[in-house]
């Protein structure tokens, strides 16, 4: 049976972030870009009921307690004058080990986003607004294969467009999708012909 750890209040004046004081347990691994903060900071204070649904993961040290889990939105409700949140203890038995596995686990994402159903079923706006980045554009072909146009030497039969389909990704920050996007609806084609057209004259 899977234990349960219960949740309490804790006041943010005893909550510290985690910088290395656990003897064993490195420093908080994770960072964020001033903008993706300002965001997550609006998205908060938009749904503070977000927090009551994803307590942070401390561990009791003295008086204070060391965020394991959830060091930006510890960030961000101080930024917001919040004077408790919401947490899980870590037990006192729980080894290193078992502590560092949760730390890790509990920022990485094993799924992945469905795309096309975020942009038909979604309001993208409010995607954005919640902090959501669009940071590539995919086109899957129907047998899952891909061609990899990074080494521009190569060269490929991309003549027959209206049969085949490639895997292309390209990184966008925020600023970079919206100009593209915009762009795209001044041309009135489609991302893919747009893509297909760049890459016949590279």
């Amino acid at each position: 049976m899977i234990e349960v750890i219960n949740t309490i209040q804790i006041p943010v004046s005893q909550l510290v972030p985690n910088n290395g004081q656990i003897d064993g347990i490195p420093k908080n691994p994770r960072f964020i870009r001033n903008d993706r903060f300002e965001k997550l900071v609006k998205s908060i204070q938009d749904n503070p009921e977000f927090l009551g649904a994803r307590e942070l993961i401390v561990h009791k040290q003295g008086e204070k307690y060391i965020v394991l889990c959830g060091n930006m939105r510890y960030r961000a409700s101080k930024e917001l004058n919040i004077d408790q949140l919401p947490c899980k203890v870590i037990p006192e038995y729980f080894s290193l080990e078992q502590i560092k596995a949760i730390i890790i686990k509990d920022n990485i994402s094993f799924g992945s986003d469905d795309m096309e159903a975020l942009a038909n079923e979604w309001d993208v706006v409010d995607l954005a607004d919640w902090g959501m980045e669009f940071n590539s554009f995919v086109n899957d072909n129907k047998n899952n294969d891909s061609i990899d146009y990074s080494d521009k030497n190569e060269e490929y039969d991309i003549t027959d467009f209206e049969n085949q389909k490639y895997t292309i990704k390209l990184e966008f920050t925020e600023e970079d999708y919206n100009f593209v996007k915009d762009k795209i609806q001044q041309l009135n084609q489609s991302a893919e012909k747009i893509l297909y057209d760049a890459l016949i004259s590279l």
